[in-house]
């Protein structure tokens, strides 16, 4: 009887570890993959938008028109917009978006893999901005 309990508490410390290990693997998959960049490049255009959005969790979003017109299926024309978000731990960032409003702007950007929603909607996160003269 007494072996048999040895076994259970080895068995079960096994497992708690496991788990564990699988947790934590699990969260520093998910971590990598919602801050690692893929792309990086620059956008220029009309910044047109900068809001904070959402219910629980707060997000930085905002539109950037990149000019020109295109054509839709009716014939009717339309401008393109860009959308992106602004990570809110970017201060610097965000201060230069709202001092740039409504100008034209540079903004280079990260492309990540994928998006957690507290973090923002889109997957294209401002890095830095730049004012067109």
């Amino acid at each position: 009887m007494e072996q048999i309990k040895s076994i259970w508490k080895i068995t079960k410390r096994v497992l708690l570890l496991a788990l564990l290990g699988v947790v934590l693997l699990t969260a520093g998959g998910i971590w990598v993959i919602s801050t690692a960049s893929y792309s990086d490049g620059t956008r220029s255009g009309r910044l047109i938008k900068l809001s904070k959005k959402g219910f629980i969790f707060k997000t930085y979003e905002g539109q950037l028109d990149v000019g020109g017109l295109q054509s839709g299926a009716s014939g009717e024309g339309f401008t393109s917009l860009w959308d992106f978000s602004v990570d809110s731990g970017q201060q610097m960032v965000l201060s230069e978006l709202e001092k740039y409003s409504g100008k034209n702007v540079k903004l280079h950007y990260e492309e990540r893999y994928y998006r957690l929603f507290w973090k923002g909607d889109t997957r294209h996160f401002i890095v830095q901005v730049e004012p067109i003269e």
